[in-house]
């Protein structure tokens, strides 16, 4: 892998669909992401207890669905049946979970493009990563770009690694902690997802001379995004689709009248 390597994802990457103007993680967020010219999404992939991929941030249920307890605990059918929109605000109301077909479906009948964080229920960190990739190579195996696979879970990482090989991986940091390049690297990752506060001249350094592209997240203000770019880093992740208009056909980036 070289920084020559083609790299087809834009810079700008709407956080969970839309940020914070929509509820997270539903199909609703990226039809309002859409709207605002995003072309690419992040979600929170997770397994179901009956191991279907759906979209959820946390481990439990209660504070973005009318569900409680572990969300891995309950099967499928259990969680289609709650609203995922009506804690965000009432015109959501009635929003389902939607799985990682529904949102693919989505994605490759508009010409979206997706960053999938593998979210494993603790315990299940390997097996997530071995079903989340395995679903999107199918669902994506003849997309002309594919998901990027992330994780703060190395061992999700490696799971998707020997399920689906081919798909491109990015470490997820939230510190830089000993030996995240060279794990990095053993995970045959493309990319580093950092908190953006973690990027600067040698941590941006590092990690392009390894040969990976630099991301970062949750970048909602014109300063940090500005000096990320001034870095030369590669995507951000946002809440401000709002804010930030990506630039349809370039990969610099403009604000929105106000």
């Amino acid at each position: 892998m070289t920084q020559e390597t083609l790299w087809p994802y834009p810079r700008w990457i709407a956080h969970r669909g839309a940020g914070k103007l929509a509820p997270e993680n539903t199909l609703a967020a990226f039809r309002l992401g859409a709207q605002h010219g995003h072309r690419m999404f992040e979600c929170d992939v997770k397994l179901s207890a009956d191991e279907v991929p759906f979209l959820l941030h946390d481990s439990t249920l209660q504070r973005t669905t009318t569900g409680h307890g572990t969300a891995g605990e309950h099967s499928w059918a259990s969680l289609s049946q709650l609203d995922a929109g009506s804690w965000h605000s009432r015109s959501f109301a009635g929003e389902p979970l939607p799985t990682l077909t529904h949102i693919a479906h989505f994605c490759l009948a508009n010409g979206h493009l997706l960053n999938i964080e593998i979210k494993p229920t603790p315990g299940l960190e390997h097996r997530t990563g071995q079903v989340v990739a395995t679903h999107a190579a199918a669902l994506w195996a003849h997309a002309a770009v594919p998901p990027l696979l992330t994780s703060f879970s190395p061992e999700s990482l490696q799971g998707a690694m020997e399920s689906a090989p081919q798909l491109p991986r990015g470490l997820l940091l939230d510190t830089l902690w000993t030996g995240w390049l060279e794990t990095a690297l053993i995970l045959g990752c493309q990319a580093i997802v950092c908190n953006h506060a973690l990027w600067n001249t040698s941590s941006v350094t590092q990690a392009k001379s390894a040969g990976f592209r630099c991301l970062s997240y949750t970048v909602n203000d014109e300063w940090a995004a500005q000096r990320l770019i001034d870095l030369g880093t590669d995507g951000i992740i946002t809440d401000r689709v709002d804010l930030f208009a990506p630039e349809s056909r370039c990969d610099f980036y403009s604000l929105q009248n106000r």
